[in-house]
């Protein structure tokens, strides 16, 4: 309770002395206050720098609320084109003082905006100030803090708004006017703040003080910063998340005096809705739901019948966690449009149906995946089929590879010249390649970790963390690390004693703060009953970081289109994660779609010519009024690479290369490539990461706070079994 009770006291000491009235009307006195502090306008501060490099201006970081609780972490920083741009008014007088600033300078004063310029992107989309879609990175690395950053020039060719934002994590605390020290960084904090990060901006849009659309915003970020992008797309405009941003003052969402909300502001005496909602969303390696996160990752494993478990504890537990998912998942009456997912699942020829999406047990027609088969399992593989299928078809794009003949020598320049289609999916089944050293494409600022393959082991990108390399070109467009990433605003500290661990990092031990099993229980039953209680809102904060319980739901504004990307190799979130939000925003009528990135690990780069600049214009030609934007051609490959010997794994044992170039493989074969090649030391035993997707950080001397119900729906269940196997 007295971590309940510390949250408690975070809400109601509220920096600043603004004390927290849960049930107080907003006043009108207090609306005003708000939006006369954070329109752009009458902040001396802000600050404009140009970039030569990028040709855009960037705002200096400000206060992105009327009351933060922690100032450095509750901040917003815009990148904006230069074409947009008529100079900075430095006198307030509406007119353009400075208009052609050297490379690095920075001008105090306000944008003026160029609202008849065009910037076309380097796909053939044509945007303006008022049309240019606005990109929201979504920290929270680890579900943790992020520190205010000013925002890169990396979409400013493409002719987007970038915004950057900072946010408080579940490490944050404060120190009160008494001295004592305050926690303040539980859920929802992360998604609260970069909720008020997006009225901010976009009021400042409806001001006129920042060029951008309103309407088309796209949320992504990587890792715990994918699982936000998915959360703020998922929730938008849900009356679940308004008291946390009213707390914080944020502009554009207010209580009225008969306890409902106003999402309005007052823009020249008139009144304008503001919405914290998502258009689009890409994500990579989104590691959310929670809620299903521990049994899903356990039943991906136990698929894979030689999966060697650290403990006959954590064996025995992730078996009887697959069990709970098959009974969750055949509860939730799942459906799938063939049509939709482009499979034909039902086998009769046709992509037409709506087929039931349920797992069943059968110890001898499944015997190869642990006794697991059904609908679903056959959508899963199919999905892993077809990414492996683009692949091979995509070779095309790869830059750089050193290509090798059967006998393990390296092509001539003009052998590999002339390779067709069918020869590199041959080679790259066979294993004979080694990867360029630096990483794919980029997209979201280049995403990490696509280099050279490990000799005699897994292929590149397969450690279940992405090594964070720079793209070709030798660094992140823009010169800057994407925004979601530790190291850019990120302060982490995960995996260590210091930190909190849900268990033992080596994985051979069942739990390090637990001398005993019936501890160990206590510990679950008194942290999920504190979290069941809810918070001072009366909410739980695991339904409100679950994203299923909001995607059609009433209250929520969903998004047009949202794309998931992982590595196939993802060691820190199961594939079912994302396949299940693809299903219910489909359900939903959200256009959705998840590509597992075959070679690729946690928060892969995008390659073979992908890009979230091209899925952005492409759903901007899909659903605005856009010119139809198509994907680069390839610039074949025409010099072979310089490793001296092939770095790739060979699939050929499992995977089958028809005379038509499609590929296949078995359900078994799917799941011992996707487990082998991901890292966790105990899938299945609230670890992920050893509590680094917690809500909460422990100590040295107590674990992260324990949030899942089906841990300890298994735990308790099953205490006679596992009591004799722990530890």
């Amino acid at each position: 309770m007295k971590r309940f009770l510390s949250i408690l006291c975070a809400l109601l000491l509220v920096s600043g002395g603004q004390a927290l009235a849960e049930t107080a009307e907003t006043t009108q006195a207090e609306r005003q206050a708000i939006e006369e502090k954070l329109n752009l306008k009458n902040n001396p501060d802000q600050e404009w720098t140009y970039s030569a490099s990028s040709d855009a201006w960037t705002l200096s970081v400000v206060p992105a609320v009327a009351y933060p609780v922690i100032a450095s972490e509750e901040g917003v920083s815009v990148c904006v084109p230069g074409a947009y741009v008529k100079g900075i008014d430095t006198d307030g007088d509406g007119a353009a003082d400075v208009t052609n600033a050297q490379d690095g300078e920075a001008v105090k004063g306000s944008l003026v905006i160029d609202y008849d310029a065009t910037v076309t992107s380097t796909h053939g989309q044509t945007y303006t100030a008022a049309t240019a879609p606005v990109i929201l990175n979504t920290g929270a690395a680890g579900y943790g803090n992020s520190s205010s950053t000013a925002a890169s020039g990396v979409y400013a060719a493409e002719g987007y708004i970038n915004v950057s934002c900072g946010n408080r994590g579940k490490q944050d605390s404060y120190t009160a006017a008494d001295g004592s020290t305050v926690y303040t960084g539980d859920a929802p904090s992360c998604l609260a703040d970069q909720k008020a990060a997006a009225r901010f901006v976009k009021y400042n849009i409806l001001l006129g003080n920042l060029p951008g659309s309103t309407e088309s915003w796209v949320s992504t970020g990587g890792s715990g910063g994918g699982a936000h992008a998915v959360m703020f797309a998922a929730t938008g405009n849900h009356p679940d998340f308004y008291d946390y941003q009213i707390e914080v003052g944020a502009v554009g969402v207010y209580r009225n005096a008969d306890g409902s909300y106003d999402t309005s502001v007052t823009i020249n005496g008139e009144k304008a809705e503001i919405s914290d909602g998502a258009w689009g969303c890409v994500a990579y390696s989104a590691i959310t739901s929670l809620y299903e996160a521990d049994m899903a990752m356990a039943f991906e494993y136990n698929l894979d019948t030689d999966y060697a478990f650290g403990t006959d504890f954590q064996k025995a537990l992730a078996g009887y966690l697959s069990q709970e998912y098959m009974d969750y998942i055949n509860s939730q009456n799942l459906t799938v449009n063939e049509a939709q997912v482009g499979f034909d699942l039902d086998g009769d020829g046709e992509k037409t149906s709506t087929v039931a999406l349920t797992i069943e047990y059968d110890a001898e027609k499944y015997a190869d995946t642990n006794g697991y088969g059904g609908t679903y399992l056959d959508l899963y593989l199919a999905e892993f089929t077809e990414n492996l299928q683009w692949y091979v078809d995509s070779l095309d794009y790869a830059a750089g590879w050193t290509w090798f003949d059967t006998d393990g020598s390296a092509l001539s320049d003009e052998a590999v010249a002339a390779m067709t289609a069918a020869e590199k999916a041959a080679a790259f089944i066979q294993g004979r390649y080694a990867k360029a050293s630096s990483g794919g494409r980029g997209g979201m600022g280049g995403r990490g970790g696509m280099g050279g393959g490990r000799p005699g082991g897994l292929p590149s990108g397969m450690g279940g963390k992405a090594d964070f390399t720079p793209p070709e070109g030798g660094a992140f467009p823009g010169g800057t690390l994407p925004d979601a990433f530790p190291g850019n605003g990120d302060e982490m500290a995960v995996g260590t004693p210091d930190a909190g661990t849900t268990q033992s990092a080596s994985g051979t031990a069942d739990a390090r703060n637990y001398a005993s099993f019936d501890e160990l229980l206590a510990a679950y039953r008194q942290d999920i009953a504190e979290i069941e209680a809810g918070d001072a809102y009366g909410k739980n904060l695991v339904d409100l970081y679950n994203p299923l319980n909001y995607i059609g739901a009433d209250g929520t504004e969903s998004p047009v289109w949202t794309r998931i990307l992982c590595g196939a190799a993802e060691g820190d979130i199961s594939m079912f994660n994302s396949l299940n939000l693809q299903l219910a925003w489909l359900q939903n009528g959200t256009d959705a779609v998840i590509e597992w990135q075959w070679d690729g690990g946690h928060v892969p780069s995008e390659i073979f010519g992908d890009s979230l600049a091209l899925y952005v214009d492409e759903m901007v030609a899909k659903y605005l009024e856009g010119a139809a934007v198509s994907k680069p051609a390839a610039e074949k490959q025409t010099a072979n690479g310089s490793s001296e010997s092939p770095t790739g794994t060979d699939l050929s044992s499992w995977v089958t290369l028809d005379e038509n170039g499609a590929v296949s493989f078995t359900l078994a074969d799917a799941a011992r490539y996707r487990v082998r090649g991901a890292s966790k030391a105990c899938p299945g035993f609230d670890v992920m990461d050893y509590g680094q997707e917690d809500y909460v950080f422990g100590s040295s001397t107590r674990d992260a706070r324990h949030w899942s119900v089906w841990v300890l729906q298994a735990l308790e269940d099953h205490q006679d079994v596992l009591s004799t196997l722990f530890n």
